[in-house]
């Protein structure tokens, strides 16, 4: 059996075994328990009594965290000539439509949201190999299609994400930096687990927030009373 670090010996010292937090105490915890030099992601992982397999139990939307995600995130928006000055001005990365799908087709993924029109989507279709994958493909309920595209760039610059539950019924997303203060992750992880509580499907039989874990990158995850946070 391997020999804990001073590091890790420190952080199993703060977590106790089997116990369950308020969202209160897990935000100031999960900064104590990170180690790592660089500024590590927060991530919240939600389990539901879901059946996603089932079109009515499918949960998916987007929400706005308060604090933003404390990460830049690369915009392309894919827009007519006459939407691209206003895209500009909302803060997008960059801007255009023809010239960026061709350099999609060539391999180019070097952004992180793709904001675009119902008018243009067309010409994003056979791109769906190489944006599907990587979870980059512009879709309607999530908001990145829209006439409006000055204003979604706006709201993905302050920290608006969209999620999904997998096929195991888990929610996974990221929802700030450890750099963050404990209250602007307690914030931004009440405002993502309201969203989700206000999209249980009418379908969804018995216990549907079944568990709740934060972490950062390389940490421990911290258990939340899913009541803490109603």
């Amino acid at each position: 059996m391997s020999k804990l670090t001073k590091n890790q010996k420190s952080v199993a010292d703060k977590v106790e075994a089997g116990k369950v937090y308020t969202l209160e105490e897990a935000s100031k915890l999960v900064k104590e328990i990170t180690t790592t030099k660089f500024d590590a992601s927060l991530d919240i992982d939600v389990r539901l009594g879901v059946d996603p397999r089932k079109a009515n139990q499918m949960v998916r939307g987007v929400v706005s965290l308060p604090n933003g995600t404390g990460k830049v995130t690369r915009v392309l928006c894919l827009c007519t000539p006459d939407q691209e000055a206003a895209a500009k001005e909302a803060g997008a990365d960059y801007v255009g439509l023809d010239e960026y799908v061709e350099k999609i087709k060539g391999g180019w993924t070097d952004i992180d949201v793709i904001i675009t029109m119902p008018s243009c989507m067309g010409k994003l279709g056979p791109l769906g190999r190489v944006l599907g994958p990587r979870g980059l493909m512009p879709n309607p309920k999530s908001g990145t299609v829209t006439m409006d595209v000055a204003k979604a760039v706006k709201e993905v610059k302050q920290g608006k994400i969209d999620f999904k539950v997998d096929k195991a019924g888990i929610i996974h997303t990221s929802i700030g930096k450890v750099s963050m203060t404990a209250e602007q992750i307690y914030g931004n992880a009440k405002e993502f687990i309201s969203t989700v509580t206000k999209l249980k499907p009418a379908a969804a039989k018995g216990t549907y927030i079944k568990s709740i874990f934060i972490s950062s990158t390389m940490s421990r995850g911290i258990k939340i009373d899913p009541k803490s946070v109603e």
